[in-house]
C-alpha cells in the first residue's frame, strides 16, 4: 500500500500538538521549539504534496479511502485537487510564521497578574487547529469534512479566550471580559451555522444514501440521482448558512472584529488568514459540486450580499480607531471578493477568487504581523496612540507599507491578480455587479494610506520617540512573506496553473460556460 501522504500531511501536526502540550511547565522554551519543528516538518510534507499533484492529472489526487462507520456509509476518504493543495500549502506556509510571530505571547504575564497562560497549551492548540483544516481541505467525505469543519471551533474558543492581547485600553479585567465575549460569540455564531449544516448533511445522506463527494457529484452529472428542486435548495441552504458564517459573509460577520480584535495578533492572523478560507473553500468543493442548479438559482442573492460585504466592510475600515479591526473589516471587504469571484460562475472569477483566497492570506499575515509587532512595541491599539514611527523605525513602517499596497490591491503585487481576475470575471457576466463592487478598491486605498498617514507620518509623538525596529525573528517572519507578495505580484503563473484546472471542473460541474464577448460586425 503507498504511503499515506494526505493522512500524514494532517497528523504530523495533531501529533505536534499532543507532544508540545506534554513538555513540563518548567520548560516553556522546550515547548515552543517542538511547535516549530512540527510545523516546519509540515510544511515540508506539504511541499511533498505539492510537487507531486499533476495539475492536468485526475481531478482527485494522492486519494486515500477506508471503511470507517460501515452503518451508516461514513468513509476515511481524502483527495486533493488544485484548489485544495494551493489551500493546504498556503496553511502549512503560515503556521510557522504564527508560531514565530507568538513566540512570546504565552509566556506568563508580570508579577501579580490574575491571569496565567499556559505556554504549552498555546503553541498545541495552534498545532490543534492547523491539522484540522488541513484535514478539511483533503476530505471528500462529506460526514468527514463536517467533523473537522465543527472540531477546529474549540481550539479557536480557547485560543480566543484564554489568551488575548496585552495592549487593551481599559485594563486587564475589562480585557478579560472581551476576551471572553469574543470567544463566545464567535463559538456561538460558527456552531448555530454548523447545527444547521448537520441538518442538510443528514438530509444528504437520506436523499443520497452514501456520504461520498466523488459519488454524489458523478451520480449528479449522470443522472442516476435526481433531487427534487425544493430538496436541492434546502439543502444548498443549509451548507450554506454554515460556510457564509465561517467566511464571512455580510450579515453573519459580526463575530470576526470581536474575534480579531481580542485575540493575540497571530492568533487573528490564523482566523482570518486560514480558518475562514475553510469557508469560501467548502463553497467551490460542496456548494457547486453537490448542489449545482441550487447554486445558480441563488447566485443572484449572494452576489448581491458579496457586494454588500465589500462595501459595508471597507466603509467600516475607514472609520475605524482600532488597527486591528480596521484589519478585521478589510478582511470582510476582501471576502466579499473572493465570494463574488466564486459566484460569478466564470473562469476568470473562480480562478480570481482561489488565487485571492492565497494572496489575501499572505498579505493579510503580513500586514497584521507586522502590526502586532507595532502594538506590542507601544502598547496601544488605537491609531491616535502613534505618528512618526517611520523616522524611528524604517524597517518596521516599510515593511508596513507594503503589507498595506498589498491589502488595497497595489499593481505589482500578488492581490492585485486576484483582484484583476475577479472583476473581470464579474464584469463579464454581471456588469453592474462588477462596477459597484469596484468601489471596493477606492475605499481600500483610503482605508489604508489613512491608516500609514496617521501611524508612520507626521511628528515622532514621545511614547514612540524611542520604539526599537525589528528584531531579527520579526525580520525572519516578515521578509519572506514580502518576498512572495512581490514574486506572486510579478509571476502568479505557479499558482494559476495548479488551480485553473480544477475551476475548469468546477464550471463543468455546475453547465457553465464563459460568456462570449460581443463582438460587432465588420462593416
Amino acid at each position: 500500500m503507498s504511503f499515506p501522504l494526505l493522512t500524514a500531511t494532517a497528523a504530523l501536526p495533531a501529533i505536534g500538538a499532543v507532544v508540545t502540550a506534554a513538555v513540563p511547565a518548567a520548560r516553556r522554551n522546550a515547548a515552543k521549539s517542538l511547535a516549530l519543528v512540527f510545523s516546519l516538518a509540515t510544511l515540508a510534507l506539504a511541499i511533498v504534496v505539492l510537487v507531486r499533484f499533476d495539475p492536468d492529472g485526475a481531478r482527485y489526487q494522492l486519494t486515500e479511502s477506508h471503511s470507517w462507520i460501515k452503518d451508516f456509509g461514513v468513509r476515511y476518504e481524502l483527495g486533493v485537487d488544485g484548489i485544495g493543495v494551493a489551500l493546504l500549502a498556503l496553511t502549512a506556509l503560515l503556521i510557522p510564521f504564527i508560531i514565530l510571530a507568538g513566540w512570546h505571547d504565552a509566556d506568563p504575564l508580570e508579577t501579580g497578574s490574575k491571569r496565567w497562560r499556559p505556554t504549552q497549551g498555546f503553541f498545541a492548540l495552534i498545532l490543534a487547529v492547523e491539522a484540522m483544516v488541513i484535514i478539511s481541505f483533503e476530505a471528500t467525505d462529506v460526514f468527514l469534512f463536517y467533523i473537522f469543519f465543527e472540531a477546529m471551533l474549540i481550539p479557536m474558543y480557547f485560543l480566543i479566550g484564554g489568551f488575548g492581547d496585552r495592549a487593551h485600553e481599559h485594563g486587564e479585567e475589562a480585557a478579560s471580559t472581551q476576551r471572553s465575549y469574543a470567544a463566545v460569540k464567535f463559538l456561538l455564531y460558527n456552531l448555530v451555522g454548523g447545527l444547521i449544516m448537520l441538518a442538510a448533511v443528514i438530509g444528504l445522506y437520506v436523499v443520497a444514501g452514501n456520504f461520498s463527494l466523488t459519488e454524489i457529484a458523478e451520480a449528479r452529472a449522470n443522472g442516476t440521482l435526481d433531487m427534487a428542486t425544493n430538496t436541492e435548495r434546502w439543502l444548498f441552504l443549509g451548507f450554506f448558512f454554515a460556510f457564509a458564517v465561517k467566511a464571512p459573509l455580510w450579515p453573519l460577520h459580526t463575530w470576526l472584529p470581536n474575534a480579531m480584535g481580542e485575540a493575540t495578533t497571530p492568533v487573528a492572523v490564523l482566523i482570518t488568514a486560514v480558518v475562514d478560507k475553510v469557508g469560501t473553500f467548502a463553497m467551490l468543493r460542496f456548494c457547486l459540486q453537490l448542489f449545482p442548479e441550487a447554486s445558480k438559482w441563488a447566485t443572484p442573492a449572494i452576489l448581491v450580499l458579496a457586494v454588500i460585504s465589500i462595501i459595508y466592510g471597507a466603509l467600516l475600515a475607514v472609520g475605524q480607531r482600532d488597527i486591528k479591526r480596521l484589519v478585521a473589516y478589510a478582511s470582510i471587504s476582501h471576502f466579499g471578493f473572493i465570494i463574488l469571484g466564486i459566484f460569478a460562475m466564470t473562469s476568470q472569477g473562480q480562478s480570481g477568487a482561489t488565487l485571492y483566497m492565497v494572496n489575501h492570506g499572505i498579505s493579510t499575515a503580513a500586514l497584521m504581523l507586522v502590526a502586532g509587532f507595532l502594538i506590542s512595541r507601544r502598547g496601544s491599539r488605537l491609531i491616535a496612540d502613534y505618528g512618526g514611527v517611520q523616522k524611528v523605525a524604517p524597517v518596521l513602517a516599510g515593511t508596513f507599507l507594503i503589507g498595506g499596497l498589498a491589502t488595497l490591491s497595489l499593481p505589482g503585487l500578488a492581490p492585485f491578480v486576484s483582484e484583476f481576475l475577479v472583476l473581470v470575471g464579474t464584469f463579464a457576466r454581471y456588469p453592474a455587479i462588477g462596477i459597484v463592487a469596484t468601489f471596493g478598491i477606492v475605499l481600500a486605498a483610503l482605508y489604508t494610506l489613512v491608516l500609514y498617514q496617521r501611524t508612520m507620518t507626521g511628528p515622532v509623538k514621545p511614547e514612540v520617540s524611542a520604539m526599537p525596529d525589528l528584531r531579527p525573528r520579526e525580520l525572519v517572519v516578515v521578509a519572506p512573506l514580502i518576498v512572495l507578495l512581490i514574486f506572486l505580484g510579478v509571476y502568479p503563473k505557479p499558482v494559476t496553473d495548479i488551480v485553473n484546472p480544477a475551476v475548469k471542473q468546477t464550471l463543468s460541474d455546475v453547465h457553465k460556460k464563459d460568456p462570449q464577448p460581443e463582438v460587432e460586425a465588420a462593416k
